[in-house]
């Protein structure tokens, strides 16, 4: 198979140098990707990047950030609450979170503020692109970021006169009303405010309760950015963002249908306030970037263990979970950049130099039925990291780039059990690549090496020897080409990484007096893993009128020499939330002049849900269709979603009954569903 992907990279780049040899010079758009240091154009940089633009954001009508993560190649997520709240790229990432604190493998970030682990406030309304680097990208993110980085850019405060007004109309009782503004106060100061309410019934219907409604969407979001030039060569920008996400969360039934049967139904509830202050100072051998930022949260998660009520059956049991967490986070990054006045060796190398430093201050109270008295604990992670990156030019078409980050954590841990435990970890990562740049197109190898701090399993069930798990090393190899014409473009990219102390989620099963289960939540180190495949991307302009575009990945992710918490051996096992080939189709037909039809096709195929169990998500296809009135200024739409109403899965568990009517006995597996079919109207108005 892997002989087959390098022919298949050999033909990819026979096909973007017949693009090269077809334009010296392209009109196509360019796209800067701002997650680079300096800001890259997508086709020059060496690197595999998905950049989602506004454009696509409107096109699907897409609220949360879960609604436009199979658009890219080689992305999952995980639900298990109200939202798609846990993202895997190429295989790695986090599947969930209860009392234990967790390390993200896939970094989020919005406006530079790091919001890893909380992709709840992912909303996306005023929302420039979206921005996924595949790899570590340790250089520029650190240890958060060792499968990858997701980048929400927001609309920026210019001083240009512009503002949107867009309302949105659905099935389930789903509204969204949402305006956005921007302008100049002076000369010398600018603006931009966004504001938006979303609200939607949902897809379940709680038998036992007569509601609709359990299993509800409320979400909030609010922003407020500031840019005052102070001078010719200095710069201030200010971003305040607001979350208030009140959602419900009633999601599992004895029968994996949309009719549940809770008598305490949970919530998936966040509140965020985030604040950062950004000076960008022009020196004469340098730019000097400053970033403070200060975010505080609460994050309230809660579940009806039992899914039925009291009285259902004479064997029932009767449990609620909850989850109650703060986090407070600060973070300062201070960066030089060099200029044309400081470049090294001949003038043929640009550099990068930094400091940055982040404290996080974590609180858990878990409120659960089978607990004699309240758990909590605090967790406390502290890191300095020192980064470089330099960009040497040796050549009029060739560029070498190698980055080194050394990251310090010092992480404190205690709880309520008396459980105490402390770690410090000196982690080095970091990248090299090599690029051939021609008219049209783009050649590039690199090596980067990402890393994961290690932890606590916090259930004072999980044995001594389980109580501490080693941070996570991975090695990543890349080939990738870029190439475009006037009518369209393409990317291609095969990987191969190796893992080592691999990161496993699993969980014990221990069976109560009254035969119910509960489980027990464990982070565990596997020895090895390997994850390699492709992604492509694609999009051709087929005539003035007709345009299409895709993505596809190839996957094949296993771990190795790992010992599962109810003692059996496993010496090789699929990795989990790795399908092996994600999907998406998207054609634009402009009818008219004023009359645009969109359809989009997105799948991927079946994998496992868990490394704990071997219940297995089935491939799935969506489709998806919109078809727009658009005349000045206005846009108004009609669309439908999952337009099949397929069936599919965004969680799933194995390896128990929750079932009283067959006395907990045997094993059976629970999904919960992803959206039905739904059909709604949008209206939006620019100006």
């Amino acid at each position: 198979m892997k002989t087959q992907v390098s022919l298949l990279a050999l033909s990819m780049a026979s096909a973007m140098l017949s693009l090269n040899a077809q334009a010296e010079a392209s009109d196509l758009e360019h796209i800067e990707v701002s997650s680079d240091f300096r800001g890259t154009d997508v086709q020059q940089l060496a690197a595999s990047v998905s950049v989602i633009g506004s454009d696509l954001i409107e096109q699907r009508d897409a609220q949360h950030l879960d609604e436009l993560l199979n658009v890219a190649a080689n992305l999952n997520f995980n639900s298990g609450a109200s939202r798609g709240r846990f993202v895997q790229i190429r295989g790695i990432g986090e599947r969930s979170q209860y009392s234990e604190p967790t390390n993200s493998s896939v970094g989020f970030f919005v406006d530079g503020m790091n919001f890893s682990g909380t992709l709840g406030i992912a909303s996306l309304f005023d929302v420039a692109q979206v921005e996924v680097l595949r790899g570590p990208q340790a250089t520029a993110f650190g240890a958060g970021a060792m499968a990858g980085a997701i980048k929400i850019k927001t609309t920026e405060a210019d001083g240009e006169t512009s503002g949107r007004v867009a309302l949105t109309l659905a099935q389930k009782d789903t509204w969204s009303l949402g305006a956005a503004y921007g302008s100049a106060i002076t000369d010398k100061l600018f603006y931009r405010v966004a504001l938006q309410q979303y609200k939607s019934d949902g897809f379940i219907e709680n038998t036992y309760l007569d509601r609709d409604d359990t299993d509800n969407l409320d979400e909030f979001s609010g922003r407020l950015k500031l840019r005052y030039l102070a001078s010719d060569s200095l710069s201030i920008d200010l971003n305040y963002q607001y979350f208030d996400m009140d959602n419900g969360y009633d999601a599992f039934s004895l029968e994996n249908d949309r009719h549940t049967r809770s008598d305490q139904p949970g919530f998936d509830r966040q509140k965020t306030h985030a604040l950062s202050l950004q000076a960008t100072q022009q020196l004469s051998f340098a730019t000097l970037n400053a970033q403070l930022s200060y975010s505080t949260s609460d994050l309230d998660y809660g579940y009806d263990e039992d899914w039925t009520y009291v009285g259902f059956h004479p064997w029932e049991y009767s449990s609620v979970d909850y989850y109650f967490r703060t986090r407070d986070i600060t973070s300062v990054d201070l960066r030089l950049t060099s200029n044309d006045s400081s470049k090294l060796f001949a003038d043929t190398t640009d550099w990068v130099v930094g400091v940055y430093a982040q404290d996080t201050d974590e609180s858990v109270l878990r409120q659960y039925t089978y607990n004699d008295a309240d758990f909590s604990s605090t967790y406390t992670p502290k890191n300095v990291a020192l980064y470089a990156q330099l960009d040497n030019h040796f050549a009029p078409q060739w560029l070498l780039t190698f980055g080194l980050r050394a990251d310090n954590f010092q992480i404190d841990y205690d709880d309520v059990n008396g459980f105490v435990e402390s770690s410090d970890d000196t982690m080095l990562g970091g990248k090299l690549a090599l690029s051939y740049q021609l008219p049209s197109a783009t050649l590039y190898t690199s090596i980067s090496r990402g890393y994961k701090v290690g932890g606590f399993n916090a259930n004072d069930e999980v044995s001594d020897a389980q109580r501490i798990y080693d941070p996570e090393y991975s090695w990543n190899y890349e080939f990738g080409v870029k190439g475009y014409s006037e009518n369209g473009y393409a990317r291609a990219a095969v990987f191969y990484m190796q893992r080592d102390d691999v990161q496993v989620n699993d969980y014990d099963l221990i069976t109560r007096e009254d035969l119910s289960t509960e489980f027990v939540d464990i982070i565990d180190n596997a020895g090895e893993g390997t994850n390699w495949g492709l992604e492509l991307e694609a999009g051709w302009q087929v005539n003035p009128s007709w345009e299409i575009s895709g993505a596809f990945g190839y996957l094949r992710a296993e771990y190795k020499d790992y010992t599962q918490a109810d003692g059996t051996y496993v010496d090789s096992r699929e990795q989990a939330q790795a399908p092996r080939y994600t999907y998406h189709l998207s054609s634009d037909w402009l009818l008219t002049d004023c009359l645009k039809w969109n359809l989009e096709v997105e799948g991927k195929d079946d994998y496992y849900f868990s490394d704990s169990h071997d219940e297995r998500n089935p491939a799935y296809a969506l489709v998806h269709t919109k078809l727009s009135y658009l005349h000045d200024d206005w846009e108004v739409s009609f669309w439908v979603k999952n337009l099949m109403d397929k069936t599919y899965y965004t969680r799933g568990f194995g390896g128990f009954n929750n079932d009283p009517r067959e006395y907990y006995e045997g094993e059976k597996a629970y999904y919960q569903l992803g959206d039905g079919r739904q059909a709604g109207i949008s209206a939006s108005y620019q100006f």
